[in-house]
């Protein structure tokens, strides 16, 4: 029987997802993050991405979070973030219309926008978009 490690994604909704797993990937700033049972004590930030959480079998579940910290403790890995969703559940014209709206805001030069905000909607809407790409390339394979 392999190790396991518990892992709880909340977001500020309420919780998505708890339960065990054998490993939990993680969109970290510095990259994507790969945690084992056991794995060092850690705290990092998230950038948009998918959270790939797999279970003893090798099977995976996925959910895109908006950003957010993760906590790694030896035995339980917490996931908060502002948004998280089942990537199942993501909505494609959602996101496309985020990106476009973003990109707008950021051509348009002479309006007062906040930037930061616009380029920050514009990573979570291509991070979308990429997390529902990947899950399309899972459904063929």
């Amino acid at each position: 029987m392999a190790m396991e490690i518990h892992v709880d994604i909340v977001s500020a909704e309420g919780q998505i997802f708890s339960g065990p797993a054998t490993m939990v990937f993680a969109p970290a700033e510095m990259g994507e993050l790969g945690i084992a049972p056991r794995h060092t004590q850690l705290l990092t930030r998230l950038v948009p991405g998918e959270v790939r959480i797999q279970d003893q079998q090798g099977n995976e579940q996925s959910f895109f979070v908006s950003g957010g910290m993760l906590e790694v403790q030896p035995h339980v890995v917490t996931v908060l973030s502002d948004t998280a969703v089942r990537a199942a559940d993501l909505d494609e014209a959602a996101a496309l219309e985020a990106k476009k709206r973003a990109e707008d805001l950021l051509a348009n030069r002479e309006a007062e926008i906040d930037y930061a905000k616009a380029q920050a909607e514009l990573a979570e809407a291509i991070a979308q978009l990429r997390a529902i790409e990947k899950m399309r390339k899972k459904g063929r394979a």
